[in-house]
């Protein structure tokens, strides 16, 4: 195996923020080794990857973080440079459904990942980093002002975004009682490609595109700040490489929206681009029972990230729909594989059966 200028794990490389990230690396950073390291659970998806799969400075490692063995030996065979941490169970939905298993994967794999790279690095930190990717929700839920920033207490009403306020904690007491170098990003609601049609764009996009219900909890008046998922990619690599070690920083698109405000404007992109009469769509949407604990508001207040490191959004948050409508549109086979997991015997072809 050559050698390069540095070698970095992407666990949860093969998701949907992680797969950006993968292929900015790859494609931006040719001298750096990139390690995909994916579970492929249900929204793990290799297809996700196919344009640079081929790489010579790409490999994909199948494996789960809470898996100390797999890790070690991952470090031992790689001597990583640096740890971009995406790997984590996401759904809220799900985390109420089984709480214990974003435990498990969010604070106890959180925790082994760190307790590896700590071991391995062993106080030699030079060149050494390890990226947290972290979630909005930590902070709970805003009333009708105000944004969260990085002194924001933590307050999460979840499941999930309580296990990742245990993971974020965790990174931090690393780098306080280790000092191992650590950097950590709280980012708002990613919208774009390859998003496992669960999430809210990509399943109403889904269900308008098979004329089925679109479920919109309570009366949809929560509200959410989103962003465009390739600039969340941007201020990930402008984070690992320019971040100050021991900070956090908020991701936001300074781009609100209440959820049925979103879902209207979805409705009225989709049925312009399918012919459909304007309303058309509109007429699918269902309100369903709310949520338990469903955050009313969130809001990230960016400023620190674009001080200090320059970074802001690219697009607009209409432009950046209309590029999203359109790559579901036109890959409708990648949403019928990830809905029917003829996305696994693609992991068979490429990767098992060579």
């Amino acid at each position: 195996m050559r050698k390069l200028a540095k070698t970095i794990m992407v666990t949860g490389g093969a998701g949907f923020i992680g797969s950006h990230v993968v292929r900015l690396f790859v494609n931006k950073y040719p001298d750096y080794l990139i390690v995909n390291l994916d579970a492929l659970t249900y929204a793990g998806n290799l297809e996700n990857l196919k344009d640079i799969e081929d790489k010579s400075n790409y490999i994909f490692e199948r494996g789960d973080i809470t898996d100390e063995k797999r890790m070690q030996e991952l470090f031992e065979k790689y001597a990583f440079d640096g740890v971009i941490h995406l790997a984590a169970e996401s759904h809220v939905d799900r985390s109420i459904l089984d709480p214990l298993q974003f435990v498990r994967t969010n604070v106890l794999g959180t925790a082994n990942l760190l307790n590896v790279a700590r071991k391995n690095w062993n106080g030699n930190y030079a060149g050494k980093r390890f990226y947290h990717v972290s979630t909005d929700e930590v902070y709970g839920s805003l009333g009708a002002e105000g944004f969260f920033t990085e002194e924001t207490p933590y307050d999460p009403r979840s499941p999930y975004s309580a296990s990742k306020a245990a993971s974020d904690h965790m990174v931090m007491a690393y780098y306080h009682t280790y000092h191992l170098p650590v950097v950590m990003s709280n980012c708002s609601n990613n919208y774009g490609s390859y998003h496992f049609p669960e999430k809210l764009i990509p399943l109403m996009i889904n269900n308008i595109r098979n004329n089925k219900p679109l479920p919109v909890y309570g009366k949809g008046e929560n509200v959410r700040d989103w962003l465009w998922v390739e600039d969340h990619a941007r201020a990930i690599d402008t984070i690992y490489h320019n971040g100050k070690e021991g900070e956090k920083y908020n991701v936001g698109g300074f781009n609100e929206w209440k959820n049925i405000d979103l879902v209207h404007l979805l409705c009225s992109i989709m049925d312009r681009k399918l012919g459909r009469t304007e309303g058309e769509s509109a007429e699918l949407i269902t309100y369903v029972t709310d949520r338990p604990g469903h955050d009313l508001r969130y809001a990230i207040d960016a400023t620190k990230l674009n001080r200090e490191l320059g970074w802001k959004p690219s697009l607009q948050f209409e432009e950046g729909l209309e590029k999203t409508v359109d790559w579901y549109l036109a890959n409708t086979e990648w949403i019928n594989h990830v809905t029917s997991g003829d996305y696994q015997k693609y992991y068979l072809e490429q990767y098992e059966q060579r």
